[in-house]
């Protein structure tokens, strides 16, 4: 009975010593040292403007018809919603002209003058902006615009009765008179 009690004490003195040499192997060894690696993260910025491809203003067109004279002696307005779509870093301002003097049509024309441009209350964008009136020198659309990332600006295309009932528009040969008209964004 001796030699079993002395088993049991020797294999109670093995389970010890190896419970010991586990908790010393995970806690107690101080010659590994956590390591450690440093990296650098560069975030190189620069300064952006862009008028988005999707804007509808990119290639897009404006129509005012003219069919009755209810047209003529009422007031026209062509609201295009994302005429501008705009992605921005830096305040900026939006300047708006035409390419010509008249809207034209072979040898006849109308003057740029009877369009006015304006921002629709439902743009994204905000700023300081008032209605131009349409001319070949580049005028402020919209001002002091801070940033932010594709952002509509709505627009409002109009023509004032007053204009549309002028020799300006009334009277004029039938057809469709053209210019183009030209938004761009400069930074502050």
């Amino acid at each position: 009975m001796n030699f079993s009690i002395s088993h049991i004490t020797f294999k109670k003195q093995q389970l010890v010593l190896l419970i010991i040499g586990v908790f010393g192997l995970f806690f107690g060894n101080s010659n590994l040292q956590a390591q450690q690696a440093t990296t650098t993260i560069n975030l190189v910025l620069n300064d952006v403007i862009a008028i988005d491809p999707e804007s509808a203003a990119n290639g897009g067109n404006v129509n005012f018809n003219y069919e009755d004279i209810h047209d003529y002696n009422s007031e026209k307005t062509n609201n295009v919603p994302n005429s501008l779509i705009i992605t921005f870093s830096k305040p900026f301002d939006l300047k708006v002209r035409a390419n010509g003097t008249h809207f034209e049509n072979g040898s006849n024309s109308i003057p740029v003058d009877v369009l006015t441009v304006k921002l629709n209350e439902s743009s994204s964008i905000e700023g300081n902006s008032a209605p131009v009136v349409l001319s070949t020198s580049d005028q402020v659309l919209i001002s002091g615009v801070g940033s932010g990332s594709k952002l509509n600006l709505d627009l409002d295309y109009i023509i004032p009765q007053e204009r549309s009932s002028s020799s300006d528009i009334l009277g004029k040969p039938s057809g469709s008179y053209t210019q183009q008209v030209t938004y761009t964004a400069t930074a502050l």
